[in-house]
């Protein structure tokens, strides 16, 4: 049991190693990334929020990611039902072209999503990023929804349209809720997966539909700008609250539920 604790912090501390890092860094009064920080303060925080060099690719990424989420849901949610549910030629090489994305290294798709979309005219623009993010972040989403139909009772299904439910009305009432949270967990990964790609977006995101990822790589091979630091500590801050925003809810309705019940 102590070798098993032991090991576990050795690994919890050998993830959360880099925050305990970048995160004093973040309030350093360095010109550049030095640990420790000689001193403390708010400075680049204000230059962050002050700076649309900075707020337009966080922007551009957050505006991408719900573009690719909702294409990528439209996509997979059909293709998972159809391959999940249906028998018909060809099904392997389907299946195998949903999974390529997550076969073939980016740097490929990169230079292909460059070569083609330069054809079609648009490269550099958002809308060349969304097709692309959305291509890869299809098997991720896929196999979470696929998952999600492998599991499902379809006696539930048959029970509603025998007791005349159209197979709208079964889809939006019956299936649609059993379902709901493989379709939440699949939009959200697309979203992470889009917000957090960086080498497609290199080289197709142009200065017009730039990303957060793409420029702090960019800030980071000219001038080692501390804003990293700034905005690595922030998307860390937006991951933890996300996760314990559930954990604190729960906690409520349940003290709330004692306190009632006493």
């Amino acid at each position: 049991m102590r070798i098993t604790l032991a090991l576990a912090l050795l690994v919890a501390l050998f993830v959360l190693g880099p925050l305990l890092v970048v995160v004093p860094m973040s309030f350093s009064t360095a010109n550049s990334f030095e640990f420790p920080p000689p001193g403390y303060w708010l400075g680049y925080y204000r230059s962050f929020f002050g700076d649309e060099r900075w707020l337009t690719p966080v922007f551009n990424s957050i505006g991408i990611g719900l573009a690719t989420m909702l294409l990528t849901m439209l996509l997979v949610i059909p293709a998972s039902f159809a391959m999940v549910r249906q028998r018909f030629m060809g099904r392997s090489a389907i299946n195998l072209l949903l999974m390529m994305p997550m076969i073939v290294p980016n740097i490929v798709m990169a230079l292909g999503y460059y070569t083609y979309f330069s054809q079609l005219k648009i490269i550099h623009s958002p809308l060349g990023v969304v097709l692309a993010h959305t291509c890869l972040s299809v098997p991720v989403c896929y196999l979470i929804i696929a998952a999600s139909l492998k599991g499902f009772d379809r006696n539930l299904e048959r029970a509603a349209m025998n007791l005349g439910a159209s197979p709208l009305r079964t889809f939006w009432e019956v299936t649609f809720p059993v379902l709901r949270p493989g379709f939440l967990v699949g939009g959200l990964f697309a979203f992470i997966h889009s917000f957090d790609e960086a080498v497609v977006a290199i080289f197709i995101s142009g200065q017009a539909a730039s990303t957060l990822p793409r420029k702090m790589f960019d800030s980071i091979r000219i001038e080692a700008d501390p804003i990293i630091s700034v905005v690595s500590t922030l998307l860390f801050a937006v991951v933890l609250l996300a996760v314990l925003s559930p954990l604190a809810w729960r906690a409520i309705v349940k003290a709330r539920s004692q306190f009632r019940a006493a």
